[in-house]
């Protein structure tokens, strides 16, 4: 190989080794290339890529890249299964059926989210649900207390409403009102006013002055004037 040809291999390495914070490296000594296509094919359904790689050109992209803990992975003929995106748990588990079925490939361990692992955790996270199970569970974990707190609440409530239905029943099944209503101001009442017939017959009953008292005024009247 090329000096400038291990030179872009590295800086691929590199690359793939900043971009994956999850790794699982195995060792496919003894797999033929179609069983190695077919491991491929697993990985790459979780979203992983497997790559046979050399073990010094990927010494020197680890330490390039800060992951120092790759390098006691690196003995043997290696493959590397990178994780970006993908779900870890599908890849770790095609990789391990993948062991139990040829009884030739094998899982040296692995990096989780920067930290290393052992063969015997590799196979630990293969056994865990799929990932959309494991999701399931976490929300059903978290929604169970929240649903234990709104029971707990509600409960006093449903007591109170049962108390108040039962006090309803004890009176007869009358609900006293909601708010008092205000008792209306008496109207003040309007003075009647006469009748018609009772003012004409007042008019009819005013006496009149006698004749002899209208004379007498006159005379009255007359004896002033010749005085003057």
């Amino acid at each position: 190989m090329l000096k400038s040809e291990k030179e872009r291999v590295v800086a691929d390495l590199v690359e793939r080794l900043r971009a994956s914070d999850t790794l699982f490296v195995a060792d496919y000594r003894g797999l033929s290339m179609p069983e190695i296509d077919g491991v491929r094919t697993e990985v790459l359904k979780h979203g992983a890529r497997f790559i046979v790689v050399k073990n010094t050109l990927t010494k020197r992209a680890a330490e390039e890249a800060g992951v120092p803990e790759l390098i006691e992975l690196l003995d043997g003929p290696t493959a590397i299964a990178f994780v970006d995106d993908g779900d870890m748990v599908g890849v770790a588990k095609a990789l391990n059926d993948t062991a139990r079925q040829t009884r030739i490939l094998s899982v040296r361990g692995g990096i989780l989210q920067g930290k290393p692992m052992s063969a015997d955790e590799v196979r630990e996270l293969a056994s865990l649900p799929p990932a959309e199970v494991l999701r399931g569970q976490v929300l059903g974990a978290i929604v169970a207390p929240l649903s234990a707190i709104a029971a707990l609440i509600n409960a006093p409530l449903q007591d109170l409403v049962g108390l108040i239905d039962a006090r309803i029943e004890q009176l007869g099944g009358e609900e006293a009102p909601s708010e008092p209503e205000a008792e209306a101001a008496p109207e003040p009442e309007a003075e009647a006013a006469p009748e018609p017939d009772e003012e004409a017959s007042a008019e009819e009953e005013t006496p009149e002055p006698p004749a002899a008292e209208a004379e007498q005024a006159e005379e009255t009247s007359e004896e002033t004037k010749e005085e003057e």
